[in-house]
C-alpha cells in the first residue's frame, strides 16, 4: 500500500511540475510548435537518466524512494522519460532490435492509437 502511496503522491508533484514548466514554456515561446512538451520530454529523460545512474551506481535510496521519484515524479511529469530510459538500456545490453522495435512501436503504435481513438469517436458522432 505505501508503494502505491509513494507513486499518487510523485505523481501529483509531477503533474504539477509538468504543467508548470509546459506553461512557462509556452509562454515564452509561441508558435504552433509544441515547445512546452518538447521541454518536458527533455528534461524528463535527463532527470530519470541521471537520477537512476546515480542510484545503480551507489544504491544509497530505499527502493519506496526511488519508486516515488522514478515512477511517481518523473513517470507524473513525463512517461516519456521511462521510454527514453529503457530504450537507452536495451541499447546499453546489445538489444538493438529490442530497442527499434520499442521505439518504433511506441511511435507507429502510439500515434495511430491517437488517430484510432479519433476516428472511433467522430464516427460514433461524439
Amino acid at each position: 500500500m505505501i508503494q502505491i502511496l509513494m507513486v499518487v503522491l510523485g505523481g501529483a508533484l509531477g503533474a504539477v511540475a509538468r504543467y508548470g514548466l509546459s506553461g512557462l514554456v509556452h509562454r515564452w515561446l509561441t508558435g504552433a510548435f509544441p515547445f512546452g512538451t518538447l521541454a518536458v520530454n527533455v528534461v524528463g529523460c535527463l532527470a530519470i537518466g541521471g537520477f537512476l545512474h546515480f542510484v545503480e551506481d551507489r544504491s544509497m535510496l530505499s527502493p519506496t524512494t526511488r519508486l516515488f521519484v522514478a515512477v511517481g515524479i518523473l513517470g507524473g511529469f513525463t512517461t516519456f522519460s521511462a521510454f527514453g530510459y529503457e530504450t537507452i538500456e536495451l541499447l546499453r545490453d546489445g538489444e538493438w532490435w529490442s530497442a527499434f522495435w520499442s521505439v518504433s512501436g511506441n511511435l507507429v503504435l502510439g500515434l495511430g492509437a491517437v488517430w484510432a481513438g479519433r476516428a472511433i469517436l467522430r464516427w460514433i458522432g461524439m
